[in-house]
């Protein structure tokens, strides 16, 4: 008999619609691959549904809260679903982007400088020398992010909204000027390097999802030495967070500094996106690998106690 797969994905994070288009990019190919599916909204009635539901495993393809940060994996766990990428803890410590960059740091990771703050201190007055990013602590997908140049008076008033929905505390850090580059995890095994060339100022929501927002340069135009380095560090990010299953971790390199002093992890996604104009599953191409391969894998790597 077929394994019956339940597929999560929407939710009510801000990046709902993404995951909504990651969902059925990869219920379809397990159709095709011949699985059972069963395509869920995630709710807040989620334990109600997957106690009717009764899948062999879960997909999970929340982006943002709740599917990210641990709690769903907490439910999961409790209900003995087997579920895919990363487990409790490490999907709520990536998701805490303060606290995953004092474990990166400790594994010999570069991560940029930075403090943290309240959004209204941040929004008072200049916390850092321009130019200098804010983002919130746990959203992703470029939600809620400031670039705040020289030309800046004041910081971003945004900051403090009344209908602001991206938590109290943000992440205040130095900018990194130079490449974008991305690395994805399958396993225990680093795939490639694509360096992101945005058409916008900077690789935000847009430039993320919508078809000719960014190009991606794959294999990126960085010497064989960074290249291998990125991937190295990708996998030490994956280890020392305790990931499972595919993340991806995005770098920036200042290439005008020496050797490899530019090069820092910005952060460790741990659902990455999984659309047709996504970088996992273009990477995983790059590899060898196609899309259904990929979204099988990823099944069939599902367990407890992740």
């Amino acid at each position: 008999m077929s394994k019956h797969v339940a597929v999560l994905m929407g939710g009510w994070s801000a990046e709902r619609e993404v995951s909504l288009r990651s969902g059925k990019a990869c219920a379809e190919a397990l159709a095709r691959l011949g699985y059972r599916v069963t395509r869920i909204d995630v709710g807040r009635d989620i334990a109600k549904v997957l106690g009717t539901v009764k899948p062999d495993a879960a997909l999970n393809l929340l982006h943002g809260r709740p599917g990210e940060d641990g709690t769903l994996q907490g439910l999961l766990e409790i209900i003995g679903v087997p579920y895919s990428h990363s487990g409790v803890l490490a999907s709520a410590l990536a998701m805490q982007k303060d606290m995953a960059k004092a474990v990166l740091r400790a594994a010999g990771v570069s991560v940029p400088e930075g403090t943290v703050a309240s959004r209204f201190e941040a929004a008072k007055q200049h916390l850092l020398p321009p130019p200098y990013v804010i983002k919130p602590i746990a959203e992703g997908s470029s939600v809620g992010v400031f670039v705040v140049s020289p030309a800046h008076a004041h910081p971003p008033q945004e900051l403090t909204r009344e209908d602001w929905t991206f938590g109290d505390r943000v992440i205040v850090e130095k900018y990194i000027a130079g490449k974008e580059l991305t690395c994805a995890v399958m396993g225990e095994q680093a795939l490639g390097v694509i360096e992101i060339v945005p058409t916008t100022q900077f690789y935000d929501y847009e430039a993320k999802y919508a078809p000719g927002g960014s190009r991606h340069l794959l294999p990126a135009p960085i010497s064989p030495f960074v290249y291998q380095l990125v991937r190295e560090l990708a996998l030490g990010a994956h280890k020392a967070l305790g990931c499972r299953g595919v993340s991806r971790a995005d770098f920036r390199f200042d290439d005008s500094l020496e050797g490899t002093e530019g090069l820092v992890c910005l952060e460790v996604n741990t659902q990455p996106g999984m659309t047709e104009t996504s970088l996992v599953p273009e990477l995983a191409g790059h590899a060898g690998i196609t899309f259904d391969e990929l979204v099988r894998w990823m099944v069939e790597d599902a367990s407890l106690n992740r």
